[in-house]
């Protein structure tokens, strides 16, 4: 594995884990939260676990790609990072 390729899946893993972080701050607020912002919040949690699971997928393939295939699997990883960043973002804004 080339070292550019170690250090952007380092980098995305820890990406990842930041916003693992904030998803579950996001649950602990959602469950303290009244009636109606749980009912919101549960909305969102399967988006969040959809985005979540899929970023752990690209993460996973971009470990197992080889050399020649991880450039091109790096693109769908950066979408998919995107996509749970901004459903994180959006799930915040109903919790802060």
């Amino acid at each position: 594995m080339s070292e550019k390729r170690s250090e952007y899946i380092e980098k995305l893993k820890n990406k990842l884990d930041e916003l693992n972080s904030e998803i579950d701050k996001i649950e602990t607020k959602a469950d303290q939260a009244n009636t109606e912002a749980k009912i919101k919040y549960e909305k969102q949690k399967a988006e969040l676990r959809s985005r979540q699971k899929d970023l752990n997928e690209k993460l996973e393939s971009l470990k197992m790609a080889s050399d020649s295939a991880w450039e091109d699997l790096k693109s769908g990883a950066d979408l998919a990072w995107e996509a749970l960043s901004n459903a994180v973002k959006s799930a915040k804004t109903h919790f802060e």
